[in-house]
């Protein structure tokens, strides 16, 4: 592995325009990783210079998602830093001076050019098969430009790209990538607002930043020969580039969706991070996960913990092809996690997801029962169905035949039902006990375990899924198992 030759210094810069998008979540997270494992820094820098699109619900979501993923900046808007301001629309007077500077040394030039002649240029160039501007202003006389713009004239500034030769820039996981000048535009870097686009603002901040590391999607990398000629322009050393291949949706023929759907049993398919989070994905789940998407240890290894993340990962191991987000697995992934929980941190975990299902859950009664719904939760949602019965005066009314055993009528029931309340006013009520009595006490009847089994199931938790039965009347107890029961019986004597 390369050893970085400065201090590592990355940044997730998102632009709070929309939800919290887990491609979004993915390049943080490498970001993280790559600065915890060379004992380095991780900034958060807010770019919101686009403000007909900034959205400040946006920004809830951003925090809160990387708080959820404990993904913990050490520099930001927040909780600042010495290279503050972290938002960019407060660093306004910082991109002026290097733009006047881009100006003034013949870098740029001020774009006289209102939007409807550029949408004519725009036509005709298309007609001519020909793309951009077609650099009307680039050779306007230092004093006319001035001149125009004292008057007040409005206008943008363009940066001046050569117009022969290349650029070769390299890559730290896709090796050099060469442009040439003659296919690049001479892009616009202040818009007449006097509000910076993109390309001028990353490239200040991230110089000012002292950015060591750039790490971020490869729908960035035709920007590249633009931000490396904007360095040279202001003398400055470009950081290091890394550009992360795209994610694919779970068929593998195209970007992950921007927007959520439903697989065909009508489970949401999530792409937001606070959606990920509403349905109980476990945090370092998902983080192992994602950092699967993208990137591998070796050819066998994907169930690491953040430690092992930290520890073992490497810009040399990101793949240059895209990788395709595989729910199944992350759902293998996330059941895995929830089954290595301890019973104590289990409950705490599924206690607020149970009250926002609207179930009257209490700690105590979730502690005893999460260790019989462990092994059948993917997310942690899921532990609704499984324990809502538990905490209800009355069931609601259910199918009286679910109640029958296979091969038996609706007449079969009651005297299983009725045999069943006899030993179980009588037993012992831990799990080993009841298990013994009504195993026993089917046998007497003449009865497979089953055959008793499935009725007092059905009588007491009123549907199919529900914890391992034994477990479930430990819990529930004597005096409402026989609520339960008696009620049964009295729908079935009616």
């Amino acid at each position: 592995m390369t050893t970085p030759s400065k201090p590592v210094r990355v940044r997730y810069a998102p632009s709070p325009t929309g939800d919290f998008h887990v491609g979004g979540a993915r390049t943080a997270l490498f970001n993280y990783l790559f600065a915890r494992h060379h004992g380095g820094q991780f900034i958060l820098r807010i770019e919101d210079t686009d403000q007909k699109r900034y959205n400040p619900q946006a920004l809830t979501w951003l925090l809160d998602g990387l708080r959820y993923l404990e993904l913990e900046w050490d520099e930001g808007p927040d909780i600042g830093g010495d290279f503050g301001p972290y938002t960019q629309t407060e660093r306004l007077e910082l991109y002026q001076k290097y733009c006047h500077q881009l100006i003034d040394e013949g870098h740029a030039y001020r774009c006289f050019c209102t939007p409807e002649r550029l949408a004519q240029v725009r036509q005709e160039r298309q007609k001519q098969g020909l793309s951009g501007y077609d650099r009307h202003c680039r050779n306007l006389s230092a004093q006319e430009s001035a001149a125009r713009a004292d008057a007040g004239e409005s206008f943008t500034v363009r940066l001046k790209m050569p117009l022969e030769g290349d650029i070769t820039v390299t890559d730290a996981i896709r090796g050099d990538i060469t442009f040439q000048f003659a296919n690049l535009q001479d892009a616009v870097i202040m818009k007449s607002d006097g509000i910076p686009t993109y390309h001028l603002a990353v490239v200040v901040d991230d110089h000012h930043m002292q950015i060591s590391h750039v790490i971020r999607g490869d729908e960035w990398v035709n920007s590249l020969p633009l931000h490396v000629y904007l360095y040279r322009a202001l003398g400055w050393e470009p950081p290091v580039f890394a550009h992360m291949s795209l994610i694919l949706n779970p068929t593998g023929k195209g970007k992950m969706s921007k927007r959520e759907g439903r697989a065909p049993d009508g489970r949401v398919l999530p792409v937001f991070v606070r959606t990920f989070q509403e349905l109980g994905y476990l945090p370092d789940a998902l983080v192992n996960y994602m950092a699967t998407v993208g990137w591998s240890f070796d050819d066998k290894t994907e169930i690491m913990t953040r430690r092992e993340l930290i520890e073992r990962f490497s810009l040399e191991r990101v793949n240059t092809s895209p990788s395709t987000w595989n729910y199944d697995k992350l759902n293998h992934f996330n059941g895995l996690y929830i089954r290595n929980l301890a019973p104590d941190e289990l409950a705490d975990r599924l206690l607020p997801y149970l009250h926002a299902a609207g179930i009257n859950a209490d700690r105590d009664t979730i502690r005893r029962i999460a260790p019989a719904i462990q092994e059948r939760l993917t997310v942690l949602t899921d532990a609704a169905e499984w324990v809502d019965f538990f905490f209800v005066d009355e069931l609601p009314e259910f199918d009286l035949n679910l109640l029958v055993p296979k091969k038996m009528a609706l007449a079969d029931v009651p005297p299983i039902l009725r045999a069943a309340r006899n030993i179980l006013a009588q037993a012992e009520f831990t799990h080993d006990a009841l298990d013994a009595a009504l195993r026993q006490g089917a046998k007497a009847a003449g009865l497979k375990p089953g055959q008793m089994f499935q009725p007092i199931r059905i009588a007491v938790c009123g549907k199919k899924v529900a914890p391992p039965l034994f477990n479930t009347l430990e819990v529930l107890g004597r005096q409402t198992t026989l609520k339960r029961l008696d009620s049964a019986l009295a729908r079935l004597e009616k």
